[in-house]
Formats: C-alpha cells, sequence, structure tokens
C-alpha cells in the first residue's frame, strides 16, 4: 500500500477575485485582482483599509446550498468552506445526498480563525443583550473549528476520516499533505481537502495591529500586495476557501474520473522556535529543511520543477524566502525556476491560502500557463544575484508546466511543501 499513486480529480475555490474554478482561471490568467477597500476597516480606524473578500451571488450559493442551509448559516468562513467543498466533490464527478454512508471518502478542511468571522458580531451583541435564547441551533457548529467540515459532511455523508487541522497560514498545504498521506497508506480511497478563512476587523485588526499588512495603498487597492517586488508593503489579507478532491489511481481509473494532476509527496515541519524562528518569525534553516525533504520525498531533482509557487506574503521575508528557495533547491540565478504567487492578486487569505494557492497550480498545470506575479515591475535588489526579472512574469506565460513545488510557512514556525506533477497517464 506505500506505494499508491495519489491523483487530484476536482477543485473548487472561492476567491476575491474569482468564484468558482471558471472564474478563478480566467482571472489568474488575466492577472485580475480582487483587492478591494473596506469601509469596515476604515470605520474600525486600521491602518489597512483594503482586503479581498470574495463576492458571492446569492445565485452561486442556491446552486449548492439548501434552502436551510442558505438561510440559516453566517459564518463566511463556513459557507467559504461549504462552497469550495461541494464545487470539488461534483467537480471530481462525485454525487452528494446519497443515504447510504460513504466508507472509502473523508474530509480534511482545515480553518484559521473561524470563531473570529465578522458574521461573529451580531450573536456576540445578541448574547450581551442578555437575548442568548434566540440564537439559533446553527450557533455552535458555526464556531467550532471543525465547523466546515461538519456542515459539508452533512451533505456528503462520509464515513472515513473527518478533520479539521489549524496550523496557521500551512493549513491547506496541511490538509492535502494530510489526506494524500491517508490514502497513500490504504485507510481511504477519496479524501476532500482543503482550508477556508473568514473575513473581518475581528481577524484583520490582529495583523494590523501587529503592523504586517499593507498601509501605504489605500487609495490604489489593486497595487498593495506586491510579492517580490523592490516596494514590499506588507501583506495584504483576504478571505475564501480552496478544495481539492485526492483519489488513489485505483479509484480514479477505475470509475473513469478525470485525473487533473499527481501529488508526487510533500513534507511538513517545524523550526523549533529556535535559531531565529518565533511565534511570528522563522527559522530560516528550517524552510531549506522543508525544500530539502519535500525533494527526496517526491523522489523529485531540482532542474525538474518548472514553478514555484510560494508563500511570498509582501513582506520582508520575501527576500529570505527566495533565498531559502535558492539554496534549499541548489539553483543559481541561470537555471532558478519560474516562481509566482495568487496573493498578488488576492491578497493573503491565512488558512486559506495553501488551499487556494494549489487549486491555482493545477489550473497552471492543467492548462499550460504561468499566471503572473502582479506589482512586481522590478524585483527586490537583494534578489538581483538569484533571480532574473524574466522568471517573476508580469503577464501570463502560456507555455507547458510538468512539475510544480508549492511551500507556505505559518506561524508558529511551521513549514509545509507539495509537489505537484502533471498527469500524462
Amino acid at each position: 500500500m506505500a506505494n499508491r499513486s495519489v491523483v487530484i480529480t476536482g477543485l473548487g475555490v472561492v476567491a476575491s477575485n474569482g468564484v468558482g474554478i471558471e472564474a478563478f482561471d480566467e482571472a489568474l490568467r488575466g492577472g485580475v485582482s480582487g483587492i478591494r477597500r473596506q469601509q469596515d476597516m476604515v470605520d474600525a480606524q486600521l491602518r489597512c483599509h483594503i482586503a479581498g473578500r470574495p463576492m458571492i451571488s446569492d445565485d452561486y450559493k442556491h446552486a449548492y446550498l439548501s434552502n436551510l442551509m442558505f438561510s440559516k448559516v453566517k459564518n463566511h468562513a463556513v459557507i467559504n468552506g461549504l462552497l469550495a467543498g461541494l464545487e470539488a466533490w461534483n467537480h471530481a464527478g462525485l454525487t452528494s445526498g446519497a443515504e447510504k454512508v460513504d466508507d472509502d471518502s473523508g474530509i480534511i478542511m482545515g480553518s484559521g480563525a473561524l470563531g473570529l468571522d465578522f458574521s461573529t458580531s451580531e450573536k456576540m451583541h445578541t448574547v450581551e443583550n442578555g437575548l442568548s435564547r434566540k440564537l439559533g441551533s446553527f450557533t455552535i457548529p458555526e464556531s467550532m473549528s471543525s465547523g466546515a467540515s461538519a456542515f459539508l459532511n452533512s451533505i456528503l455523508g462520509l464515513g472515513n476520516r473527518v478533520l479539521s487541522n489549524s496550523s496557521a497560514c500551512i493549513t491547506g498545504s496541511e490538509a492535502v499533505l494530510l489526506g494524500y498521506e491517508h490514502i497513500v497508506s490504504g485507510k481511504a480511497e477519496r479524501m476532500l481537502c482543503g482550508s477556508t478563512e473568514g473575513d473581518g476587523i475581528y481577524i484583520w485588526g490582529g495583523f494590523d495591529a501587529l503592523r504586517v499588512l499593507c498601509a501605504d495603498s489605500n487609495h490604489d487597492p489593486a497595487k498593495g500586495s506586491r510579492p517580490m517586488s523592490d516596494s514590499l508593503g506588507g501583506f495584504v489579507p483576504s478571505s475564501g476557501a480552496g478544495a481539492l478532491v485526492l483519489e488513489s489511481l485505483e479509484s480514479a481509473q477505475k470509475r473513469g474520473a478525470n485525473i487533473l494532476a499527481e501529488i508526487k509527496g510533500g513534507f511538513v515541519n517545524s523550526g523549533g522556535q529556535r535559531n531565529g524562528g518565533s511565534l511570528t518569525a522563522p527559522n530560516f534553516q528550517a524552510i531549506v529543511n522543508c525544500i530539502k525533504n519535500t525533494l527526496a520525498l517526491s523522489k523529485i531533482e531540482p532542474g525538474q520543477i518548472d514553478l514555484i509557487s510560494g508563500h511570498l506574503t509582501s513582506t520582508p521575508n520575501d527576500v529570505n524566502e527566495v533565498k531559502c528557495w535558492a539554496e534549499g533547491l541548489g539553483l543559481s540565478s541561470g537555471n532558478f525556476p519560474y516562481i509566482n504567487t495568487p496573493k498578488s492578486m488576492i491578497g493573503h487569505s491565512i488558512a486559506a491560502a495553501g488551499s487556494i494557492e494549489l487549486v491555482a497550480c493545477v489550473l497552471q498545470l492543467v492548462n499550460n500557463y504561468i499566471h503572473p506575479s502582479i506589482n512586481c515591475e522590478t524585483v527586490h535588489p537583494e534578489l538581483s544575484d538569484i533571480l532574473s526579472q524574466e522568471k517573476v512574469p508580469s503577464k501570463t506565460l502560456y507555455k507547458e508546466i510538468n512539475t510544480v513545488i508549492k511551500a507556505n510557512f505559518g506561524f508558529g514556525d511551521l513549514n509545509c511543501c507539495v509537489v505537484l506533477q502533471k498527469w500524462k497517464g
């Protein structure tokens, strides 16, 4: 069982520049930003007034949610996770609503500050005003870290492992790696994996207090997120969700599924909050080790990598991250791969970042393009000896790519890398 191949057969996404995989794919190709000025951030007197909030229509919600869920579920993180998860399940050609429990399938849908979603304020005021009896029966499930997974499974009826991980900014990529390992071990045939994040001043205010958010582009939101650029100004917060259906190759082939990509392997580690690492800063040697171990476990040579999908948050750590990539891959400027990040267009969706970005990786593999990292007209000068400007495309580059390495690095000194490869049958 240890040598089982794991493939991706379904995708779902809720992002600030596109809701649904078709809209998201189009926005990535077009370099479309989903970052906008947010009035609640202005009213709360945050330094940063811009963020990425998905624009979800009622019609889109009705397409996936029952009338009960549409009217009762208010938590944005839960809604984002439901929509991305159900789209991925449908995209994989799988059905929901059957009476029989599917013991071969499970869910790993991670979350971050799900209980701090903007919708929480209404419930808090209800309790504070002595009206807790008016809280609905969904209040606790909506605020649980496992809320998105629980609501998803009430629709899908999956009987295998149902888990909600929470590991800061590596949550999404870690969820996919956990699902991959569960299938490789022979414990499941299919896993719906992803992550979700809510929105609002209760989440974003804390980051604003840390002075890590972009405060120089309130007048021009689309220019706020500038990964790898010479004018790094802090990250732009966002919300959303991404989901991927992982499946054993045997299962996918048996049911004639459309195979999108293969997961070759991955690795997760911690810097131990030592040697420069802390609750909010990374141990760079641990990042290098994570990259090297990912390559070893995936049986991939550095020269095979066509694209790096980096964490790259538009903070000064972008410089250190690229240096870690150079050391971990052992590649010089002459053979350094292309590198990009959807964060330039959608901002940093925190716990949802990894899953949304993995969806972007699969779309690029399937459709043979490298999306731009917008707002990086000039690469940071400290990277000039590692990274040539042409390796950070400012416009979509249409070319075949076969191997992508995706990484996320999170608070708590956590690291996760995953390698995806084009499926060629």
